[in-house]
């Protein structure tokens, strides 16, 4: 039936071409890698199919993987570092001049290793499209029309590739493997176009720390951040769960907060017996910024403000922590049970907590940099009123624009506790860690943590790059 509403030339170059696309992939499979010196690496480039789209994935074992979808297509570029050649690494420590090249060397490097790999790649794919239509036809015709048919395929993804390039995507990689290694292979916040030369002297370091090392590869901004950089990290809705301390205690060290916010729900019920797990916070060692859920009682705010270096916002007055200045307020509501969450009068009392919040804006001379909410659906009143509002409740991540205001709504960094097992899958443990410009004190980026896994070290972390504002 399927024959008779197909004619036969429609068949015969639908074969030829799926002969053709089989033979590329073969070709790719067999001869689509090259092995090149990177500094004083050995890196193996290959081009492999990616049914997820385009892009640069880097494989640095045993530290991590690196993905950025920099470009789109039916193609990724992998590159795996497979060997450090000791005697030269130790050759390059002794010469400064060398070292001091060694990222414009490294860069160059792997510039070269591209265009070898691209070439080959072609020809592989093309040769493995005219032999496997050969074996199958027997004919040199055919063979010839399939090596075109591959030739069109390879140079259409460079096409499509080069047309859909975002240097944007480059500076926001998603990391995957252990928690430790996570600082140095992501990166900071600064932007490397703009402080190459900093850059450049940090790259220096990739030997005597091969963490960095991805940097080299890529031109990604995988410098530590300077002194001057604010890093805040942002938790919410812990729900009692005792691996979020954990969580928390080592992203702070990892990442080298200055401190830490806390949108609220630390506790399920607010119970007197639940206030011993503030208890965790005063062995953080970090300053500590809390704001009531709906959750949490006045017991537990209480129990937080006990705790050393810790304050406890009620919407009354902003404070000063390492020169950003914040605001916030409690969830208005103290409802643990689902009855009494979302009748109208709920409703009314979450606004209101937006409301006081700018009514306090309004009697301020400049806006706060953060401004802390437990429920976003408080944040409307706020709106072209303050940059920045840090909130949660939802246990998923948001992103929400009002206006000029950005929003960012954390998941849950306890799991959301025992509710995180009710669902087929697990509720995964979030929390952010967010740039600031010690200057502006404006929002320069935020890598989003997400941990789960073996022994809750393995955790995929994306960065966000915040567009400036004119």
């Amino acid at each position: 039936m399927l024959q008779k509403l197909v004619s036969a030339p429609v068949r015969r170059w639908a074969g030829i071409i799926a002969v053709a696309l089989i033979g590329a992939a073969i070709g790719l499979v067999i001869g689509g890698s090259v092995t090149h010196d990177v500094g004083p690496f050995e890196a193996r480039l290959s081009v492999i199919g990616s049914v997820h789209g385009g892009g640069v994935a880097v494989h640095v074992p045993p530290l991590g993987d690196l993905t950025t979808r920099a470009y789109d297509g039916p193609l990724q570029l992998k590159i795996e570092l497979t060997q450090l050649r000791q005697a030269e690494a130790q050759q390059l420590l002794r010469d400064p001049a060398k070292l001091a090249n060694l990222g414009d060397d490294a860069a160059d490097d792997v510039q070269s290793a591209v265009i070898r790999l691209a070439i080959q790649s072609v020809l592989a794919a093309v040769l493995g499209a005219a032999v496997l239509s050969f074996v199958v036809y027997r004919r040199r015709s055919r063979a010839a029309i399939a090596a075109g048919v591959a030739s069109v395929l390879m140079l259409g993804t460079a096409g499509i590739g080069a047309a859909t390039w975002s240097t944007r995507a480059l500076t926001e990689p998603r990391y995957t493997g252990l928690l430790t290694n996570a600082p140095s292979l992501v990166g900071n916040a600064r932007d490397v176009v703009s402080r190459f030369d900093v850059y450049r002297k940090e790259l220096a370091g990739l030997i005597t720390h091969t963490s960095r090392l991805y940097g080299a590869l890529s031109k990604l901004p995988t410098y530590e951040p300077d002194d001057s950089t604010i890093r805040v990290l942002h938790v919410s809705d812990l729900h009692l769960n005792p691996s979020a301390f954990n969580v928390i205690s080592s992203v702070s060290q990892q990442f080298k907060v200055n401190f830490i916010v806390d949108t609220g729900d630390l506790v399920d019920w607010g119970s007197t017996t639940e206030s011993s797990y503030a208890n965790r916070i005063g062995h953080l060692h970090k300053r500590y910024i809390f704001i009531r859920g709906n959750h949490d009682s006045a017991r537990t705010a209480d129990a937080v403000a006990r705790q050393p270096n810790t304050t406890v916002l009620q919407g009354t007055q902003p404070i000063t922590v390492d020169g950003l200045t914040i605001i916030g307020t409690s969830d208005p509501r103290f409802t643990p049970d689902k009855e009494t969450r979302d009748d109208t009068a709920s409703n009314d009392k979450i606004q209101s907590a937006g409301r006081k919040l700018a009514a306090l804006v309004d009697r301020m001379k400049s806006p706060p940099d953060i401004t802390m909410l437990h429920d976003p659906a408080s944040a409307p009143p706020l709106k072209n009123k303050v940059p920045l509002i840090l909130s949660g409740h939802l246990h998923k991540r948001e992103v929400r624009q009002l206006g000029t205001t950005q929003v960012l709504v954390e998941g849950s960094t306890g799991g959301a506790g025992l509710r995180g097992l009710e669902h087929e899958q697990p509720t995964p443990l979030e929390c952010s860690v967010l740039y600031f410009d010690s200057g502006t004190h404006k929002l320069e980026a935020y890598d989003d943590i997400t941990l789960g896994g073996i022994g809750e070290t393995e955790a995929t972390i994306q960065r966000h790059v915040v567009a400036p504002t004119h």
